[in-house]
């Protein structure tokens, strides 16, 4: 059973956008944050956006004024609204969660990582 299940991600030119979306399981519950990190060819996984339960919201230098992380805490998701898309944007997308998860029947509230399986976001021409 997937925990994490991430859409939106594909091929775009530049300039153009892409919204992502990430869908936490119901087995997870009492997340303390939720955010995006991104890995191009070649380099190290990077922070993208992080939200914390608290709603302090962190961006890496490189997406400010371009990208808007959301939350819908009902619905358990996490959103990534990507704007003035550059080609440099151009890496696999994954979505993380912190929270705790339900086991048999009961509460453990962790805090545990959750990582989705990555969504492929191209930005080219």
């Amino acid at each position: 059973q997937e925990r994490l299940v991430e859409s939106g991600g594909g091929l775009v030119q530049p300039g153009g956008s892409l919204r992502l979306s990430c869908v936490a399981s119901r087995t997870i519950f009492s997340i303390v944050a939720m955010g995006w990190y991104r890995q191009a060819p070649g380099k190290q996984r990077e922070l993208v956006a992080t939200v914390s339960s608290g709603g302090s919201i962190n961006y890496a230098d490189s997406v400010k004024g371009r990208f808007t992380i959301s939350r819908d805490i009902a619905k358990n998701t996490v959103y990534l609204q990507m704007s003035s898309l550059k080609p440099e944007d151009t890496a696999v997308y994954y979505c993380h969660v912190e929270g705790g998860t339900y086991s048999r029947g009961s509460r453990d509230p962790g805090p545990y990582n959750y990582w989705g399986q990555g969504t492929q976001v191209t930005v080219s021409s």
